[in-house]
């Protein structure tokens, strides 16, 4: 498990005559570079190849220029927005001594203007100006991602793969109830496992068989059905033989099979839960449900007071899972007293009332399961399978 850290600002003192700042605006194919050196009265700003070894070489140049200053640098402090390449970097350079953050793009403040200059070297300008804020301890400059270990980021890999298989199991399965509606055809049952066999028997509305081309493509649509379907159940099968072969002792395993006891909880929502939130160091309560997204988004300005909702700012497959469990857990889970509260607070039976309540009670019901794994609290009225 990740250490735990501040995101909004750093603990650790920061001594600017002996420390190298350094940001970096990542593409795919070129990097460009902005540092603060103690002892150079220029700002350094270099673009280099997407290359590690580089840029820890040009690090390491800035270092010994400082040196030369007449300034003996102890930290060098690197940072990046969090994006398409992910936390490998961060990795990289702090296994050689650096200390690296990526940076929430989100959290970093920008010009509200309606048109505004963006350059690769004013997005670095940006950048330094938020980690400096950061790095001298000011709360609100911009806010860090928490680097995951490898084991870490490859335990969410089944996961979100399996929900991207989901997703394409249902766009397939939608378009060849699409093709059969133009012929008419609404009763064929592709849930069968002899589905394509049945194609050959298929009438249209006209009493014809299907034509030979359509035919032929819904085969092949079959037939990637059924592979999507076969890799979901090979994910599935692994994870049950792994969560099977794990000994009791092991955290993330110990945590699914903990929540998975719960009556309306299944080994697919708890994995999820697991590795995308319940497994990281977070702080209290309102960092759960601020990670989550499911804080609220206040707008207040003089005499003006209202809300425009969920803040939508945190993980979205939590958020989409918790919704989705918080109508589940109503049904299984009728005698609990958050069941119970959403309830009392429903009895209206107007649709908005309950639509605005389940995101409550989302948001509850996921503090309630994280202090469930992590103190071992029970929700007041849950029903706990026997272990």
């Amino acid at each position: 498990m990740s250490q735990s850290f501040d995101t909004s600002r750093s603990l650790t003192a920061l001594e600017q005559d002996n420390t190298i700042i350094a940001v970096i605006e990542m593409s795919k194919a070129k990097w460009l570079v902005a540092a603060l050196v103690p002892g150079l009265k220029r700002q350094p700003l270099k673009k280099i190849d997407a290359d590690a070894p580089a840029l820890l070489k040009l690090l390491q140049r800035w270092r010994d220029e400082a040196g030369r200053a007449g300034h003996t640098i102890k930290r060098i402090a690197v940072a990046y927005e969090a994006a398409g390449d992910g936390f490998w970097l961060a990795r990289w350079l702090r296994a050689h001594g650096i200390d690296a953050y990526a940076i929430h793009p989100s959290s970093v403040p920008v010009s509200r203007e309606h048109r505004r200059a963006k350059t690769d070297r004013l997005d670095t300008e940006l950048l330094m100006r938020a980690f400096l804020g950061w790095l001298r301890g000011e709360k609100r400059h911009c806010s860090m991602a928490a680097i995951p270990t490898l084991e870490e980021e490859d335990a969410r890999r089944p996961n979100r793969e399996r929900g991207t298989l989901v997703g394409e199991q249902t766009r397939l399965i939608n378009r060849v109830k699409a093709i059969l509606a133009r012929f008419g055809v609404r009763s064929f049952r592709l849930s069968l496992r002899q589905a394509a066999d049945r194609l050959e028997s298929i009438r249209t509305a006209e009493g014809t068989p299907l034509p030979d081309n359509t035919r032929a493509e819904l085969y092949r649509f079959l037939e990637r059905l059924n592979l999507v379907r076969a890799q979901i159940r090979a994910i599935e099968q692994e994870r049950l033989r792994r969560l099977a072969a794990a000994p009791a002792a092991a955290n993330g395993h110990a945590m699914v099979r903990l929540l998975a006891r719960i009556i309306g909880i299944g080994v697919e929502t708890a994995d999820m839960l697991v590795h995308e939130i319940l497994s990281r160091p977070l702080r209290d309560r309102r960092a759960v449900a601020r990670y989550a997204g499911l804080t609220g988004s206040p707008d207040e300005s003089g005499q003006r007071r209202r809300e425009k909702g969920l803040a939508r700012a945190g993980n979205a497959r939590v958020r989409r899972g918790m919704i989705q469990l918080a109508w589940r857990f109503f049904l299984f889970q009728k005698d609990s007293d958050l069941a119970q509260w959403f309830q009392a607070r429903t009895s209206d039976g107007r649709k908005t009332t309950r639509k605005t309540m389940i995101m409550a009670l989302a948001r509850k019901l996921l503090i309630a399961l994280w202090r469930f794994v992590t103190a071992g609290e029970v929700p007041q009225g849950v029903i706990v399978r026997a272990a």
